[in-house]
């Protein structure tokens, strides 16, 4: 099975999924090692915040992707691609994916204010923002 990691630096898991260019990208079966098999870099215009639904993209060779707080829009939104999303206080990718396999994931709880990476002024407030409301 193949996982996406969320990395900023190659090394441990980002904390903001949706906003995240680079993804370590490994394949594991329970019981075995994790091992890393590639990364996806992306784009600035690419990063799963902005990647509307309809249109390919390079997560979607994933079954599973990791990372660390993420809003209930990011986690709708790879749903919707047929991801499974996993958020962990867990830094370390190896052992994000053997947490995920013993069933014992540390949950990430959701950002305190998930939009904080950008503002909604009054002409916003009906508009909906990465699949939920403003």
């Amino acid at each position: 099975m193949k996982f996406a990691i969320g990395t900023q630096d190659y090394r441990s898991i980002a904390t903001h999924g949706g906003r995240t260019r680079r993804f370590l990208v490994f394949e594991a079966e329970a019981g075995g090692d994790p091992v890393e098999v590639g990364r996806i870099d992306l784009a600035e215009d690419e990063v799963l915040h902005l990647a509307g639904d309809g249109r390919p993209h390079p997560i979607d060779s994933v079954r599973v992707v990791i990372t660390g707080s993420s809003g209930q829009g990011f986690i709708d939104h790879m749903k919707r691609r047929g991801i499974e999303p996993v958020t962990t206080l867990e830094t370390d990718p190896v052992q994000a994916i053997r947490d995920y396999f013993a069933g014992t994931v540390k949950t990430a709880p959701p950002p305190e204010h998930p939009h904080d990476h950008h503002d909604h002024g009054p002409e916003d407030a009906p508009q909906e923002c990465h699949g939920a409301p403003a």
